[in-house]
């Protein structure tokens, strides 16, 4: 199980890019050369963050990507649920047959806790505090 899939981490990485970048629309090419992501890739996380209104995307002369949102209202969260779907850790070996210890299961519920927890942190981080993180580390020489 991954935490981080890479659509969501070329989603996370194109978004931080556009917004430290001091260009108010940021070129595709642009994108593409500094982030050294496949081209077919990126246009499919560009296309799909500007699906969900979390980027405006300007066609022609001139044009590309600008982030839709202030970075602090870009949530961790949200992007693994647009790319990934909704966070699960307990799944139950018996997929589609209801187990019939579900309401007695210790295991289900100590991960149950475990994924309550590991939400509520994603929804804590924002594009924002990525980008605060990324600048206290340079700052202090690392």
């Amino acid at each position: 199980m991954k935490l981080i899939t890479r659509d969501t981490d070329y989603a996370i990485r194109a978004l931080c890019f556009i917004a430290k970048c001091e260009k108010e629309i940021v070129p595709v090419s642009e994108l593409n050369r500094n982030l050294r992501i496949p081209g077919p890739f990126l246009r499919k996380i560009l296309q799909i963050l500007n699906k969900k209104r979390l980027l405006r995307s300007y066609k022609g002369k001139g044009g590309g990507f600008m982030l839709a949102l202030a970075p602090n209202k870009i949530f961790l969260a949200d992007l693994i649920e647009i790319f990934q779907g909704s966070l699960k850790l307990n799944e139950c070996i018996f997929k589609k047959r209801i187990c019939p210890d579900r309401k007695t299961c210790k295991l289900k519920k100590r991960i149950d806790n475990i994924q309550k927890q590991v939400i509520s942190e994603l929804k804590d981080i924002t594009l924002a505090s990525l980008l605060d993180e990324v600048r206290t580390y340079r700052a202090k020489g690392a």
